[in-house]
């Protein structure tokens, strides 16, 4: 039995919501859902992460995109998301296309055993011919514990499927080399290496809370993954399968011939910074040569985490190296790590090796990761 091709599809608020109404663009969703159904005859499994909640329930709430707080964008999920499902419910019909419904928050990605319990909730409703819509529980999350972009939350549901293409739509053509507003400005029509145009890429729009930085975030992602990510104007009459077969420009991300493991994309490719390790210069040399992180390793700790939690790993100079599985919380670990004349065992009250992150459970970054600025200078995107 052939395999079928997977698609992920990532939709911003500014297509689904009509940006002065605030009303759903029905338009734009039958264009949708009509090449979805196309595709799906064609042999695709297809996987819709869709923005358009808050921005569609912000009239019912009497509340603006512009000046919003975060407890009127919680009350606005509450109130778009049921608008938001009726209406690709009421469309898709036309094209026999059941939906289902999937909401997620950062733990759902953070934690594995979450992680792989969504996996299997998504695989299941692909079996039943059902088209799953993913999107980020904006009514219970806070800023502190949310994903942030849907950017990036579809860039995971495409490792987590282990999906073949992910296209991004947006209200652009792509990746340009600059500003698009200034003269001479490149559409990039492919790459291989996202890093290139990390600077370029700037700016948000009115309605989302991701531009073109979240973009190629997410494109490095499903690169990581094996998946070829498409970032393309949604405006089109055929919005993915016109991208698929080139017959419009959009900008490709070239997926890395040698994917990573489903292991170790979950531990590599972070959502959010739990917490990290500044290790010694002898520690940073020999990385990745089969050798746990010791608690005499440890210069610095950051964060408060938890045994299970993803730790990023600097050198020194605030190079990020690594990324690993903690085997201790932070308390655990800043004791160890400011006694280390006594015990481990007796510090702790339990017999331990004192390995903060055992071989098995340690990524080694090398090129294909973006990494992340040390704690106190992160970027808040």
């Amino acid at each position: 039995m052939t395999k079928n091709k997977r698609l992920v599809v990532k939709v911003g608020s500014s297509l689904l919501a009509n940006t002065d109404r605030l009303t759903p663009r029905f338009g734009f969703m039958q264009r949708l859902l009509e090449d979805i159904a196309r595709l799906r005859d064609q042999g695709y499994d297809v996987i819709l992460c869709s923005s358009g909640a808050v921005a569609l329930g912000l009239n019912t709430v009497g509340a603006r995109p512009e000046t919003a707080g975060l407890s009127d964008k919680q009350a606005a999920a509450a109130c778009g998301m049921p608008l938001l499902l009726n209406a690709y419910r009421q469309v898709g019909h036309e094209f026999g296309i059941e939906i289902g419904q999937v909401l997620l928050t950062l733990g759902d990605f953070e934690d594995h055993r979450r992680f792989l319990n969504t996996r299997n909730t998504v695989h299941r409703l692909l079996k039943s011919r059902i088209l799953p819509i993913v999107n980020e529980n904006d009514t219970i999350t806070t800023e502190e514990i949310r994903v942030g972009d849907n950017d990036r939350l579809a860039a995971k549901i495409a490792q987590m499927v282990e999906a073949d293409q992910f296209i991004i739509l947006t209200g652009v053509d792509g990746l340009y080399d600059r500003d698009p507003a200034e003269e001479g400005a490149r559409l990039v029509e492919e790459l291989h290496d996202v890093s290139e145009y990390i600077e370029a890429a700037s700016g948000k729009s009115t309605l989302g809370t991701g531009g073109m930085l979240t973009k190629l975030k997410a494109a490095n992602m499903a690169q990581n993954a094996g998946c070829t990510t498409y970032i393309a104007n949604g405006e089109a009459e055929y919005p993915l399968s016109a991208v698929l077969d080139g017959r419009r420009k959009c900008t490709k991300c070239i997926a890395h011939s040698e994917p990573d493991s489903l292991w170790t994309i979950w531990l590599a490719d972070r959502l959010q910074m739990a917490g990290s390790l500044v290790i010694t210069a002898a520690a940073a040399k020999s990385l990745g040569e089969g050798n746990p992180i010791h608690r005499r390793d440890v210069l610095s700790i950051d964060g408060d985490f938890t045994r299970g939690d993803v730790l990023h790993i600097y050198d020194e100079t605030g190079t990020e190296l690594a990324r690993g599985l903690s085997d201790f919380t932070s308390e655990e670990t800043r004791v160890m790590t400011v006694n280390q004349e006594l015990p481990a065992d007796q510090l702790l009250g339990y017999q331990t090796h004192a390995e903060i992150i055992r071989p098995e459970n340690l990524v080694v970054l090398e090129g294909r990761h973006l990494p992340w600025d040390a704690p106190g200078t992160l970027d808040s995107d």
